[in-house]
């Protein structure tokens, strides 16, 4: 699993943000049974510009705690065979799948911590599961999808040991 991070935010988050966004997006892939080594672009920025992007993609006028952009146009949730016969959706240099793009406002993590009553190292590998089921296919649309959504998070965040 290669993860590009930039870090655009003058913002510490004071943890060891690229080893846990690592594990856990590892975990997840393993969990959802990628057949592949997977690649993920994450961007860690500040409020006015995911709100700026939030705005372009989403029409939504508001900083969020974090986008996701998937590569790969998943008909059912982690089903691989829509990437088998497209080589499009492979790096050619090292043959990982591209996943996508995440986004993930500091500020947000630093303050929904705090909300939760919990850990910015858990709200931080919180987003990141969130935003790799969301790279996989998963989505939250509907109740149904919201809790396969949020038991695949909390089974992933479980497994590494990063409790509330």
């Amino acid at each position: 699993m290669t993860i590009n991070i930039e870090y655009e935010t003058d913002q510490e988050l004071g943890i060891d943000y690229a080893a846990l966004a690592s594990q856990v997006a590892d975990k997840v892939l393993e969990m959802e049974k990628c057949p592949y080594d997977g690649q993920v672009n994450l961007v860690l920025t500040d409020n006015e510009e995911i709100k700026r992007v939030n705005t372009e993609f989403r029409n939504i006028q508001a900083p969020t705690d974090v986008l996701s952009f998937p590569m790969i146009p998943f008909e059912t949730p982690a089903d691989y065979s829509v990437v088998e016969e497209d080589e499009s959706y492979f790096d050619l240099d090292s043959d990982e799948l591209l996943l996508g793009d995440i986004m993930i406002s500091v500020p947000k993590v630093f303050a929904q911590a705090e909300e939760y009553g919990h850990s910015v190292t858990r709200e931080f590998c919180f987003l990141v599961a969130h935003s790799m089921l969301h790279l996989l296919g998963y989505d939250h649309m509907t109740e149904d999808e919201a809790k396969v959504m949020e038991a695949k998070q909390a089974a992933a965040l479980k497994e590494l040991g990063i409790n509330r």
